[in-house]
């Protein structure tokens, strides 16, 4: 730390980004360069790294939001995957054509399709470009990176225990991670939002801090205990917490413990940097690093063109993406430890994420001077082409109503049914056979029998209870609304036909739920239980206490979701009034001259004793006195007879302060 603060300070001397110093500072204290005697413990540090790892994704998800990957629209979407798809590519073909086997190219090509969010951010900060529309755009390429980064890693992390490519094992993981994210997503704006506001009154500083931490590293624990690394545990939390009425104080609160156990994992990183592979490795390093500058720039051009966005914007955005971010270090880090990468490879990634991240502030400003130069050679005729794709791309198409209607409901549908299984899954290994225990002890004592399927069954009713309400709305949700009726009245054969079937689809899926559940207590044949799961069914969609129930957890639900957006217009709206008060309050001060006279009963008190703010409202400016006037007076400086007083204060505040120093049968009077 001693070592990573000096060369901190050296980068920010030279302008450059702190994450140099701390790798820089890794390099001088690690094994290679002064030998092991000024860290004796490596194991140990690794293990602060792996620390910081969680607090740098923490922090990263505080800063990720749903919904604004929901408003970033198409533009982030194509941008980010005509990035990866380019950048993953090429970078394994080029460690294939550097003799490296297929694990060690697979695993550059996943490091050379993410850019660095932190290096971006800072980069345009400190040339004052964060306002600009390609500052935007690289903010939601980077958010769709990032989320990438996750599913990217889960891929990796299978491909390494298989050690083989599978197209459906690949899927599979996809599909367990988007519905474990989904799943927390939902749970955790309903649970957390709520806890943090029953204890508004209790989250101090420090209690706060102690639970935020508590609650990602618990995300950390369930994600492990699911099979996830705990990076992700750690992202998911911090994006749950990002839509919280608290997320920006939470960022405030952890930015220290983030930003301390961010640079020893950077510090960490550069420990494992051998100066003698660098040497060795220099035409790898050099290439790889003019593959992420040439194709970066090529593909994140073509994406943002593709999104339909200006060829200057496009190409300014791509020049701002022209490094190595830090979810390679991860993923590098990630493959040494499994042994599935070979140890040259973490050094090389970090050499060109060093030197990428030095050239990023002359990328950013070499943006402009290539696009004129690449606008004068480029044919008329692709000029015309470029505009009228991106005319026809910003014209918006109007959305049929089947698609609406589909859309809206199958969002919802697809959560409930997430939340449902997961529900089902957690209370089948922690619960159902704990209630029947229960039970049968409870019986057996007191009443002297034992009827296993007693237990059963409570255990069926408890967990059907607990799905009702998501079941119901899987059942109900939008079945009924405008958009609804107006395509059953409307709508052509065809679309009645499709209506029919999507709600027969939701009436499958909830007596799935309920006939799955049924079998896993009872055992039962398909008809008994098909006999069952309807007549469940039919009390589920019926009971107007579950209907209840459902509408009062949505809408806890919607308001969690929307709770930070109404804060903040709320509190816009209250700087709104303080600033209109106190420019009511400035327009009501005047400026006003009183002499002090003979005989005043403030003649040798200090200001500071006559506390004059508080007992008149005014403040006294300047004394104008004939051995010297005084600005600004200290709270030491006392009044004398004929001295003249520049004051101000309102009005009335003025003519309070001429009787207060008037003599006292004035004052009187």
């Amino acid at each position: 730390m001693l070592t990573a603060g000096f060369t901190s300070l050296v980068c920010k001397f030279l302008k450059q980004p702190v994450v140099l110093g701390y790798i820089v500072a890794g390099l001088l204290v690690g094994p290679y360069v002064f030998g092991s005697s000024w860290v004796s413990d490596g194991e140990s540090v690794e293990t602060w790294g792996e620390i910081g790892v969680i607090f740098l994704l923490f922090s990263l998800g505080l800063e990720f939001s749903y919904k604004k990957l929901v408003q970033m629209g198409t533009t982030a979407l194509i941008g980010c995957f005509t990035i990866v798809v380019g950048m993953m590519t090429c970078g394994f073909l080029m460690g294939r054509a550097l003799g490296w086997n297929q694990m060690n190219s697979l695993f550059l090509g996943g490091m050379l399709c993410m850019s660095s969010t932190t290096i971006v951010f800072k980069a345009l900060d400190d040339l004052g470009l964060r306002q600009q529309k390609f500052a935007n755009i690289c903010f939601g390429i980077l958010v769709v990176e990032d989320l990438f980064a996750v599913v990217l890693m889960v891929l990796l992390a299978s491909l390494a225990v298989n050690q083989t490519f599978d197209g459906a094992e690949m899927l599979l993981q996809v599909g367990k991670l988007a519905a474990y994210l989904l799943f927390w997503f939902a749970a955790g704006l309903f649970l957390i939002p709520t806890l943090l506001r029953v204890c508004k009154e209790h989250l101090n500083d420090e209690t706060l801090t102690i639970v935020s931490l508590g609650l990602c590293l618990g995300m950390v624990l369930l994600a492990e205990g699911a099979g996830f690394s705990s990076a992700l545990g750690a992202f998911v939390m911090g994006s749950i917490l990002a839509e919280t009425v608290e997320a920006e104080k939470i960022e405030h609160l952890l930015s220290p413990i983030k930003n301390m156990f961010g640079a020893v994992f950077f510090v960490s990183v550069g420990m494992m940097i051998d100066p003698a592979l660098l040497l060795k490795y220099w035409l790898p390093i050099s290439l790889i690093t003019l593959l992420v500058i040439c194709g970066q720039i090529v593909f994140a051009t073509l994406g943002v063109v593709l999104a339909g966005q200006p060829l200057k914007t496009a190409m300014q955005a791509a020049f701002s993406l022209t490094q190595v971010g830090e979810f390679a270090f991860i993923i590098a880090n990630f493959g040494t430890e499994k042994g599935v990468t070979e140890p040259f490879l973490y050094p090389v990634i970090v050499a060109v994420s060093v030197i990428t991240t030095f050239l990023t502030p002359y990328t950013i400003r070499l943006a402009e001077p290539a696009y004129e130069r690449f606008d004068k050679l480029l044919p008329r005729r692709w000029k015309l082409l470029l505009d009228a794709y991106g005319h026809s791309r910003s014209t918006q198409k109007e959305t049929s109503l089947t698609q609406r209607y589909l859309g809206e409901a199958a969002l919802p549908i697809t959560i409930y049914s997430i939340v449902s299984i997961f529900i089902a899954a957690l209370y089948f290994s922690l619960i159902h056979a704990k209630v029947i225990s229960i039970v049968d002890d409870f019986l057996d004592s007191v009443f002297s029998v034992s009827h296993p399927w007693i237990g059963r069954l409570i255990s069926l009713v408890l967990i059907l209870s607990m799905l009702s309400p998501f079941l119901y709305q899987i059942v109900n949700k939008n079945k009924r609304n405008k958009d609804a009726a107006k395509l059953w009245e409307t709508g052509s054969f065809f679309t009645r036909g499709l209506l029919i079937v999507f709600n027969a689809f939701r009436i499958v899926l909830v007596l799935a739920i309920i006939t799955s559940c049924i079998g896993k207590i009872f055992d039962a044949t398909i008809g008994i239980l098909l006999a069952f799961g309807t007549a469940f069914f039919f009390l589920i969609t019926r009971s107007s206490n579950i209907q209840r129930r459902s509408y009062v957890l949505e809408d806890n639900f919607l308001t969690n979701l929307s709770a930070r957006e109404v804060a903040m217009r709320e509190g816009k709206h209250t700087e709104k009034e303080k600033a209109q008060e106190q420019d009511d309050d400035f327009d009501d001060m005047h400026f006003g001259e009183v002499t002090i006279p003979e005989g005043s009963s403030a003649l040798g008190r200090s200001l500071r004793d006559l506390d004059l703010r508080n007992k008149t409202g005014v403040s006294v400016i300047r004394i104008l006195r004939s051995s010297g006037n005084v600005n600004n007076p200290k709270a030491t400086e006392r009044f004398n007879p004929g001295d003249r007083v520049v004051v101000n204060g309102s009005v009335g505040d003025i003519e309070l302060f001429k009787i207060f120093v008037a003599p006292a049968q004035d004052s009187t009077k």
